[in-house]
């Protein structure tokens, strides 16, 4: 067996203060077939935080390479509700097959994939989040891609606060605002394309840094992150570069390097959609005609 790496931790500010490893392994346009494999490669090198969601149809292949490392119950799981299973109800529903595909009896953390303000019924989803942490089902309840209008709308109605928002974030897009929302509120943010396109690596600021430090451009960006206080869930099907990812957090970055990161945002850099007007269903369909899957 090869050396493991190992990822810091984040303790989160909810009822159940749960401690999250910081750096993740996103699976986010792995195909099905390459799933297993990947996520049984990120384990032996010491990942022991996998994100999924159900909009990826790679649930089911992640649950087997849980089952066949024997780490089932053992890492931090991530998964996320599709735009077409929002509603009360449907959330259930979907849950149970979510669950039932990761092969777990419990999944750490349970996220609304998209706030869908188009369909209306991101608050009831929320409720029903709240009900499956209630009913022990899952360890944390929280939101993904939420801006803070939408935040405060579930803050309002439910009189609860996500404990995390997952949300693009890159130096070309670091969303200041909503960061600062998030920090107010105790919400921590979970990065997800936290390296951004091309243009974020070879920016000046993190070029430099690189060279510094001795690392790769790509390492400075994501201990930018963790050393702002973010969770990251990078991807790569590459072993070397997921080794990378997760020893990204063996040097630290000066205050002037962080601000000069901070200081690329763009208001129109990102490459994800936005959440505001965002109304794809995620069915399969949807996401193949989209090359998503």
């Amino acid at each position: 067996m090869s050396q493991q790496l190992e990822s810091p931790s984040i303790m989160l500010q909810d009822k159940s203060k749960s401690v999250i490893p910081q750096i993740g392994f996103g699976t986010f346009q792995i195909p099905p077939e390459d799933t297993q494999r990947a996520v049984e490669e990120a384990l032996e090198i010491g990942y022991r935080h996998i994100d999924t969601a159900a909009a990826y149809y790679n649930e089911e292949q992640v649950g087997d390479a849980l089952k066949a490392t024997g780490m089932a119950d053992k890492v931090w799981v991530t998964t996320k509700l599709r735009n077409c299973d929002q509603g009360y109800d449907s959330a259930m529903v979907a849950f149970e097959e979510s669950r039932r595909k990761l092969k777990v009896d419990v999944i750490d953390m349970y996220l609304i994939h998209w706030p869908f303000p188009a369909a209306g019924f991101y608050k009831e989803t929320w409720r029903a989040l709240l009900k499956l942490r209630d009913e022990g089902a899952i360890r944390v309840p929280a939101v993904s891609n939420f801006l803070p209008e939408h935040l405060r709308a579930i803050i309002e109605d439910s009189g609860e606060v996500p404990a995390v928002n997952q949300i693009e974030v890159h130096p070309r897009f670091s969303q200041p605002g909503n960061l600062a929302f998030c920090k107010a509120h105790g919400i921590v943010v979970e990065a997800y394309s936290p390296l951004g396109h091309g243009k974020d690596i070879e920016s000046a600021p993190v070029v430099a840094a690189a060279q510094a430090h001795g690392v790769t451009p790509a390492e400075v960006v994501l201990r930018w992150h963790t050393q702002e206080g973010r969770i990251i869930i990078p991807k790569s099907k590459h072993v070397e570069r997921m080794r990378q990812n997760l020893a990204s957090a063996s040097f630290d970055l000066t205050s002037a390097e962080l601000a000069a990161i901070d200081a690329l945002d763009e208001p129109n850099g990102n490459v994800s959609s936005n959440p505001a007007t965002f109304t794809h269903s995620q069915s399969w369909a949807d996401q193949h005609v989209r090359g998503n899957i």
